[in-house]
């Protein structure tokens, strides 16, 4: 391998701007969406509406009773008690909570050279225990900086899209094969179900086919079982995970070993899982260069600017993370277009007429479907897969009139933005239109964060999401007998409380 390239800090800096917003033009927008009426006194720190005041007395009552799992729901009722923004101390993590959109372009124009989000120190504590590197999401300084813009160029810039879209849109007609024999076994003609397994698997195979240039065969009649086994580590993993959000590694290996043991056996699984994958690669790889694209860790291994253990570490991030939380927006949205038949009809409307167009690359069909692209925003701006987006400002800054110092935690909460009537009318209706307007829209839509450091796998999850409800609404109708809205609990990601039943019905 080559040497690990170090970008200077300017350079660096420039690359991530040039491709995550379009230069001065991105920041005016922001510093316009940040401007809002000023009164001539700015109150203090101390002055924020505080929810509670003993850090581990709020804690024991969130364990107590079992509230973790509807955080969202809570930071939406203080939102409703407190005003716009409040102050919370929930264990080690005391924050400040907001939610409006000009609060969000206060966060971005602070963010400073080096963005950082809220740690989550157990995670970092399995890597120091193991002694295996952080990737991005875990990684801060110009550490993260340098191992970021090498990873810009393959995951989520424009023509590393391009590269990778034919492998997505292999496997979700490999699904939509999978749906159309599970449907032939029905002399009904149908298919009702649980699909909340099956989005799992499918995610699975899209994201290693994506990441590794391997299948599983995951969609298979008898999937293998080591697959099943790093799909179960996934959702262990996430589920232990939020208990310990707001307690020390140390601390809660001794208040609940089991827990801890449960966490660390899950990551070990996950890393033994992508270890094999990798390996395999890397050996072909060694024996002979591959001439055609191979997936993204192939690139990586050609640009040899990062060593192999860099790699390793952010392919294991975004395998781990492109799991439930690809699966999960799939889920909602399936299930709001089906108790809302007229908006699936029409994006399926969108798609006889995209490919009346004829046969074209995979982007420009993409490009030609706003309605399914608006359907996605619309799902997750109703349900957001991480509930907040979190900064620490890199200056002093104001926010709803109060002085925030610098490097205190602020917590921008998207299921309250997303359901306040004040950002969005008739913000319960499912209406994926309202995103094809001229209404302004910025910083509206942060289900992937912002900024440089916003999810560097976010190409990667739009395009199968958009890839797979193309290709299921060209083939199926959906519907479901329950019409009720979904209840939601958090589980370090949103989730329905209970799956819904889906009914599948081919469209001849």
């Amino acid at each position: 391998m080559g040497a690990r390239s170090r970008l200077c800090p300017r350079s660096a800096h420039c690359s991530i701007s040039r491709t995550f917003w379009s230069g001065r033009t991105r920041r005016s927008v922001a510093r316009a969406v940040a401007t809002n009426l000023s009164p001539s006194k700015v109150l203090s720190f101390e002055a924020i509406p505080r929810s509670g005041h003993n850090a581990w007395v709020n804690l024991f009552q969130l364990w107590r009773s079992k509230s973790l799992q509807n955080l969202h729901y809570i930071m939406q009722r203080n939102f409703q008690n407190l005003g716009p923004i409040y102050r919370e101390t929930v264990g080690t993590k005391d924050s400040i909570n907001v939610y409006l959109p000009q609060d969000a372009a206060q966060l971005f124009q602070a963010e400073g050279s080096f963005p950082q989000r809220m740690g989550i120190d157990s995670w970092v504590a399995h890597r120091t225990m193991r002694n295996h590197r952080c990737g991005v999401f875990l990684l801060n300084g110009e550490e993260w900086r340098s191992d970021r813009v090498i990873l810009n160029k393959e995951v989520i810039s424009p023509m590393a899209t391009n590269k990778f879209l034919p492998f997505l849109n292999t496997v979700v007609e490999d699904f939509v094969d999978f749906m159309h024999r599970q449907i032939r076994k029905n002399t009904r003609r149908s298919l009702t179900v649980d699909i909340y397994h099956d989005l799992f698997r499918f995610t699975l195979e899209a994201s290693s086919y994506s990441l590794y240039g391997q299948r599983l065969g995951l969609l298979d009649e008898s999937p293998n079982p080591e697959s099943q086994e790093f799909i179960q580590a996934v959702e262990t993993m996430l589920q232990t995970t939020l208990p310990m959000l707001f307690v020390p590694p140390g601390l809660m290996r001794w208040m609940n070993k089991k827990l801890w043991d449960d966490h660390m056996k899950s990551w070990d699984i996950i890393f033994k899982h992508a270890d094999k994958s990798i390996q395999k690669i890397y050996q072909e790889f060694c024996l002979a260069q591959p001439r055609k694209y191979s997936g993204i860790m192939a690139e990586l291994l050609l640009q040899e600017e990062m060593s192999l253990d860099s790699i390793k570490a952010n392919m294991i991030e975004l395998m781990a993370g492109g799991v439930d939380t690809t699966a999960m927006p799939l889920i909602f949205t399936l299930f709001e277009l089906a108790r809302n038949p007229q908006v699936q009809a029409a994006i399926r409307e969108e798609i006889k007429g995209a490919e009346a167009q004829g046969p074209r690359e995979l982007s420009k069909v993409l490009n030609g479907l706003p309605l399914l692209k608006g359907a996605i925003k619309e799902t997750l701006r109703m349900y957001p897969v991480g509930i907040t987006v979190q900064r620490y400002p890199a200056r002093d800054i104001v926010l709803q009139n109060h002085h925030v110092p610098a490097g205190t935690l602020c917590q921008l909460s998207l299921y309250t933005l997303g359901r306040s009537p004040e950002v969005f009318s008739e913000p319960e209706r499912y209406n994926p239109a309202r995103w094809l307007g001229k209404e302004v829209n910025s910083f509206k839509a942060l289900a992937f964060g912002f900024g440089a450091r916003q999810c560097i796998g976010r190409r990667l999850a739009e395009a199968e999401m958009h890839l797979f409800l193309m290709h299921v609404l060209r083939n199926f109708k959906i519907d479901t007998a329950s019409k009720a809205d979904l209840k939601t609990i958090y589980s370090f990601i949103l989730m329905p409380e209970k799956p819904p039943l889906f009914t599948f019905r081919p469209l001849d």
